[in-house]
């Protein structure tokens, strides 16, 4: 590792072994708490003696643990090899991981491990610049099919159970490249962070990857996969995408296309938003619910499926209430196309509106709240597939054979509303 990768990890577990002392003294507190307070006023001076022993001793291990973190994290770094962590699948797993559930903590804390957003090729960084565009992509072509992975995924989960099948290193975008002549452009960013932040980021990203690309870019297709979905929208709705202040990228747009994405939100994350809620009336349980709400805002917005800055601007995330959420429209000028999964065969079926795909519903998946406020996702533009599961979205036959049609009918060449936009070769 770098020293300022061990660096980030000798902090993230001088945190997480003070924080764990401090929960566990809250939960020791709530039933000492309790149990006086059965006992009565005659049970008070005994009380004020074990506060303050329980105290010190707490704050005490609390300060040793930190310490011999912090002390083992800088002897540790004035050995590191400099070799990255993402230098390796595992570490690039490893990463995403944390990345997803602690992103925005780690930014703050522990910037030596925190992803930014950025092209990758066979895992490692590109920069929006012409000469190193050009190296890494050395058969680029001007229709690119931008991909963008889900919470707690990178680049790498694309190949999901490709070697499985024999195909190692297989993934829509090879595909897409051998068949319909795109060039993949994998992205990766930190799942961890607000939708809206990662938004804004993808279109800098995108607007400095057009610019630069070693040949005039035709059109772009956007694909995401679950929370990857969302961030697309994100961009397209913060670059003004459909209205005449819209930055060049847009303009290119063809087609959207979203597998699995929760535009209405995601169950799993309002189940546990409500837990956290009950588990914080208990004093025993309070500290199980400041826990929980360690959660990364990223998966904070799944809850709603939020896209924009001011839906979470200056709010308690973990309020329960009413939530304020922006309608989004979708990109007016391309094509939208939506991929659900059911775990149930019967993607029509009772079943599988209850179970979803595990993680997202079908409804969520396809925008469709059941009024006239719906995502305008016209019905054949719905892919409905029973049997799989929320991953399998992410390289699947199945998938790829309806991606692919979709994007064989239509018009070739340039799309019709691009202004001559300016490349940096």
């Amino acid at each position: 590792m770098r020293a300022d990768e061990v660096t980030g990890f000798s902090q993230l577990a001088r945190l997480t072994l003070r924080g764990g002392t401090t929960r566990i003294h809250e939960v020791h507190q709530g039933i000492a708490d309790r149990t006086f307070r059965a006992v009565g006023p005659a049970g008070r001076p005994v009380q004020v003696v074990h506060d303050a022993v329980s105290g010190l001793t707490y704050g005490l291990v609390g300060l040793a643990l930190g310490g011999g973190a912090r002390a083992v994290g800088a002897l540790a770094a004035l050995r590191a090899s400099g070799t990255a962590v993402d230098d390796g699948a595992a570490g690039r797993r490893t990463l995403a991981v944390l990345n997803g559930a602690h992103g925005d903590l780690l930014r703050q804390e522990a910037p030596g491990l925190a992803l930014g957003t950025t092209v990758r090729v066979a895992g490692r960084p590109v920069p929006a610049e012409p000469e190193e565009l050009r190296a890494a992509f050395p058969d680029a072509t001007g229709r690119l099919a931008v991909f963008l992975h889900g919470l707690t995924e990178s680049e790498a989960s694309w190949a999901y159970r490709a070697e499985r099948r024999g195909e190692p290193g297989v993934t829509y975008g090879t595909r897409l490249h051998d068949d319909l002549g795109f060039t993949p452009v994998f992205v990766r960013y930190n799942t961890g962070l607000h939708i809206s932040d990662n938004g804004r980021a993808l279109d800098t990203l995108l607007t400095d990857l057009v610019d630069a690309w070693p040949v005039d870019v035709q059109d772009v297709v956007l694909v995401g996969h679950s929370m990857g979905g969302l961030v697309a929208r994100s961009a397209l709705h913060q670059a003004h995408g459909g209205t005449p202040e819209a930055r060049g990228w847009t303009h290119l747009v063809r087609d959207t296309l979203t597998l699995g994405s929760p535009h209405l939100g995601a169950p799993l994350e309002r189940g546990v938003h409500r837990l956290a809620a009950g588990l914080a009336r208990v004093p025993e349980t309070r500290p199980l619910a400041r826990l929980l709400s360690l959660r990364s805002v990223g998966i904070k917005d799944l809850r709603h499926g939020t896209l924009v800055e001011a839906d979470w601007t200056d709010r308690d995330l973990d309020a329960i209430g009413p939530a304020t959420h922006t309608r989004v429209p979708l990109h007016d000028g391309a094509r939208h196309f939506v991929v659900l999964a059911t775990l149930s065969r019967d993607p029509a079926g009772r079943l599988a509106d209850l179970l979803g795909d595990l993680l997202v519903s079908p409804r969520s998946a396809s925008g469709d709240t059941g009024d006239d406020d719906r995502l305008a996702f016209p019905a054949d533009h719905v892919l409905r597939l029973g049997g799989l599961n929320h991953f399998d979205l992410l390289n699947h036959p199945r998938v790829y054979a309806q991606i692919r049609t979709w994007l064989e009918q239509r018009p070739e060449g340039p799309h019709p509303d691009a202004p001559d936009v300016p490349t940096g070769r």
